[in-house]
């Protein structure tokens, strides 16, 4: 099930020190973890510099002060939303052009201290570059072997589909959105980007292509599920709300676990399961989230979760 989980890096050198990063990059791999997700632009909006690499620079310390524990990891980052220059973002995101993908690679790369990542992700789509260039750039670098494959996030399905069609490697094969077991109201965008948040026509279209995976950031509401300091954000405040997680409550009791446990099993046991992104601050948490993806729900548990509306 460790396959199900993903390490999401994002704090890692900004809020989490670089000895707290190691600790929990360690306990990962030493459970069987695999995946370790970040991006060039993490985590810009905290750094004092306005810009981001500082998560990827901690995992290429960790790397080099790990020998062998390359082979054992995939690395998955990102292109598209670091700041080009110091302003109002998006307006200041250094976008997809072709240029702009092959300087960001070299970049994480140097900072990663490798010569190649297993996923390489679009951030957010760039409109002022057309789509055959941004697909025509993730071609060449799938075509050269650095990249072993690249996916989408924050996309909308249409420029995923058209993707697919331009590529000469297959285009996008993963989808990267805010997705968790409960709904925001409609209209709202919780994780503040237009396609941010996975939709039911996101969700169609995987059940229709098996070959691209779905992962989920953002799956435990940053401790809204379980903390009293994060309430749910106002978007949540809804009647559908109250009836899901009363049916997470029955299910929470069922199993003896608790609400983050059950949403991280419910994601990864999914039609289409889905790879959670946990971000996590310290050991404890990490041990919960291996917890969750390990969490078999039967499928009496799991029709009551979906059914409620």
């Amino acid at each position: 099930m460790m396959e199900n989980l993903a390490l999401g890096a994002m704090w890692f050198g900004t809020w989490t020190d670089e000895r707290t990063s190691f600790e929990i990059l360690d306990r990962f791999v030493d459970a069987g973890g695999v995946w370790i997700d970040t991006s060039n632009s993490y985590a810009f909006w905290v750094h004092e510099s306005g810009f981001g690499g500082q998560s990827e620079t901690v995992l290429g310390r960790w790397l080099a002060s790990r020998p062998g524990v390359r082979d054992r990891v995939r690395l998955s980052t990102k292109v598209g939303a670091e700041p080009a220059e110091t302003g109002p973002w998006p307006e200041t995101a250094e976008g997809l052009s072709a240029a702009v993908v092959k300087k960001a690679i070299e970049g994480s790369f140097g900072r990663l201290g490798t010569d190649r990542v297993e996923l390489y992700w679009a951030h957010m789509p760039d409109r002022s570059t057309p789509l055959e260039e941004t697909v025509g750039a993730f071609d060449d670098l799938v075509e050269a072997g650095t990249v072993a494959r690249v996916g989408c996030s924050n996309y909308p399905v249409w420029q995923l589909e058209r993707s697919r069609q331009l590529s000469r490697t297959g285009g996008f094969t993963a989808v990267q959105q805010l997705h968790t077991y409960l709904r925001p109201r409609p209209g709202i965008r919780p994780s503040g980007l237009r396609f941010g948040a996975l939709s039911d026509e996101v969700l169609h279209y995987l059940e229709h292509h098996p070959d691209v995976a779905l992962w989920a950031y953002t799956p435990l509401l940053s401790g809204g599920y379980t903390r009293a300091d994060k309430p749910l954000a106002e978007g949540y405040d809804h009647p559908g709300t109250t009836r899901r997680l009363a049916a997470l409550d029955e299910v929470v009791a069922e199993t003896g676990t608790n609400r983050n446990r059950v949403v991280l099993g419910w994601l990864s046991g999914g039609h289409p399961a889905a790879t959670p992104i946990v971000g996590v601050s310290s050991v404890e948490q990490l041990a919960e989230a291996i917890a969750g993806v390990s969490l078999a729900l039967t499928a009496s548990q799991r029709e009551r979760l979906d059914a409620a509306m």
